[in-house]
């Protein structure tokens, strides 16, 4: 069999010659007279968290080596950097975080959740409710019960709380009863039910 027979006519080589490596894209160095691609991010600094440079890895190096990250003032170059990235006249990439001043109330945009209409509607009814302090749960049995052994409503504060408890050791003390087995068993049960309430914050 030859090069030149029927077999051979019309195949082509598998292996096509590669395309030229194409020039990478992407936002340019914000680095001062840098035309390189800006692909590493670095922080801007206090008063604009969230926000981030552009600079190539050259120069990123150079930014991170003055960049302070203490409160003590950074490198000269670097602080011309953030404080014209936080000022607005250099372009930033990124969101500024903002803290959250109030309490959210349930949102004003409609939802297709029955739940969030339900919640819209009962701030709407009742706009003091909502800037009020937020409502107690709903007490766990051994809760409700720690309430009654101590005689107390569960709407009680926790000053309250620790008061009755102490009038009840005073009560039920066995100096104050003289060894009574009756209030030996009140003292342990007023303990207790004490115990159940501060560990589940109620006091």
């Amino acid at each position: 069999m030859t090069f030149d027979s029927k077999i051979f006519v019309g195949l082509e080589p598998a292996r096509k010659n590669s395309a030229p490596a194409s020039e990478p894209v992407g936002p340019k160095c914000q680095w001062d007279g840098c035309e390189k691609i800006g692909a590493h991010r670095a922080p801007v600094g206090p008063g604009a968290e969230g926000l981030y440079l552009l600079f190539c890895l050259e120069h990123v190096k150079d930014y991170n080596k003055g960049y302070s990250f203490t409160t003590a003032p950074s490198n000269a170059d670097i602080a011309r950097y953030q404080k014209e990235a936080a000022t607005g006249s250099r372009a930033t990439f990124g969101t500024r975080v903002n803290q959250a001043t109030e309490i959210p109330i349930p949102s004003t945009i409609r939802s297709g959740s029955a739940k969030t209409l339900k919640a819209r509607r009962a701030a709407a009814q009742n706009p003091a409710q909502t800037t009020s302090l937020p409502q107690r749960r709903k007490l766990k049995v051994l809760e409700a019960k720690a309430f009654e052994t101590l005689g107390l409503s569960p709407e009680a504060t926790p000053e309250e709380i620790r008061r009755r408890y102490k009038q009840r050791l005073k009560m039920h003390h066995p100096d104050a009863n003289q060894g009574s087995r009756t209030s030996e068993d009140e003292l342990r049960a007023s303990i207790e039910a004490h115990k159940i309430l501060k560990l589940n914050g109620l006091c």
